[in-house]
């Protein structure tokens, strides 16, 4: 397996200058020094063939290779179809969790009513009933989250495989990998933020134990208890008592994806996500590609992919996405976050600031951290 290194310097040509990259691309002409000359020759050739990943025109000499990934249409290869379908099934059940989770209002009424009236037994069973039809929900999103993490698995692997030599090439050639993919931390994030602004979930499931442990000292048979057993109900407290539960379940699922692929080169996960993190910013900072979007929500989607990709990066990678070794350019993507109106990107940037793994390391530089403090 090539690394950056080998192919002529990291992705973006950074800590470069003008000259160093001038030499390195020597007679290649407009041909980027970090993509090997079988894959420019390829990806020229075929540059409207409607790729995910495109390598664009060079106009000046002293411009960083640029990509676009057109989230917007890849479709799957043969070779990626068997994934692709189980993938599939997945996402296409992802856009049914958001909306419930967008429509889920709580029990907080009911409940308050019947702890202020504790001798009212129409008032208890209400709030039990209310409980136990939302506690039904919040058992389908965590099981989701599991069908979730084997998704990202099934992904990994041939995102990661040996099979081609560099990151660039598994998004070029597994385009509609790379868009489901995106596609799982587009979702993973808008659920982390759906419900880290809605209290009512993990106090409507602090009520449902509650009231189910005073129903068994009692020896009151719970309707509902079959709905969640007390193994269940232990998983999914857990599930709830995080933050950001999906991004954890995702975080959780990539270390434990590398830690059981001992045979794979941990930075054929990292440069993966790192190149995905570094076509997002480029996209989301240069006008040009921005325009190519359709629609202002696929500027959203490419954020989340951007921060979600920088926080698996910095659990999976050693040292994280703060050092001065990471092959994410962190000032330009808190740039681009800042960049956007205010209140579209808090909840992304309350991520960078409160779940990644290694802001806080005395080795992280601290402009990068006053960056995020900024409110």
């Amino acid at each position: 397996r090539k690394t950056t290194q080998d192919l002529g310097g990291p992705i973006w040509g950074s800590g470069a200058t003008g000259a160093e990259r001038r030499n390195r691309r020597g007679h290649q002409g407009c041909v980027p020094p970090s993509i090997p000359p079988y894959l420019a020759t390829n990806t020229m050739k075929h540059r409207n063939m409607g790729n995910l990943l495109k390598v664009l025109t060079c106009t000046d000499l002293e411009q960083e290779p640029n990509f676009f990934l057109d989230f917007e249409n890849a479709q799957p290869t043969d070779a990626e179809r068997e994934v692709w379908e189980q993938v599939d099934l997945v996402l296409k059940d992802a856009r049914g969790v958001l909306d419930e989770l967008q429509a889920y209002k709580g029990a907080g009424q009911e409940i308050r009513e019947a702890i202020q009236n504790p001798s009212d037994e129409a008032l208890q069973e209400a709030a039990w009933a209310a409980v136990v039809h939302l506690v039904g929900k919040l058992k389908k999103f965590y099981q989701f989250s599991q069908r979730l993490e084997a998704a990202l698995h099934s992904l990994l692997g041939p995102l990661t495989s040996e099979t081609y030599d560099d990151p660039t090439q598994h998004l070029e050639r597994e385009q509609a990998l790379a868009k489901q993919f995106a596609e799982i931390l587009h979702f993973t994030l808008r659920f982390d933020e759906l419900k880290m602004t809605n209290p009512a979930i993990q106090n409507d499931f602090s009520y449902y134990r509650r009231t189910l442990s005073r129903m068994r000292i009692n020896n009151t048979p719970a309707e509902g208890e079959n709905e969640v057993n007390n193994e269940m109900a232990n998983r999914i407290s857990l599930f709830y008592a995080d933050a950001t539960p999906m991004l954890k379940t995702l975080s959780d699922s990539t270390t434990k994806f590398v830690s059981e692929n001992k045979n794979l080169p941990i930075e054929n996960t990292t440069d993966c996500l790192s190149t995905m993190a570094s076509v997002c910013k480029v996209m989301l900072e240069t006008p040009e590609y921005r325009s190519r979007f359709t629609s202002e929500e696929t500027v959203s989607f490419c954020l989340r992919v951007m921060v979600g990709v920088i926080i698996l990066y910095d659990y999976v990678h050693p040292v994280g996405a703060f050092s001065k070794s990471s092959k994410i350019d962190m000032k330009g993507c808190i740039k681009v976050l800042r960049d956007q109106p205010p209140n579209s990107v808090e909840g992304l940037l309350n991520a960078l600031r409160y779940t990644t793994k290694h802001l806080n390391d005395e080795s992280t530089n601290k402009t990068i951290k006053s960056m995020l403090q900024q409110q």
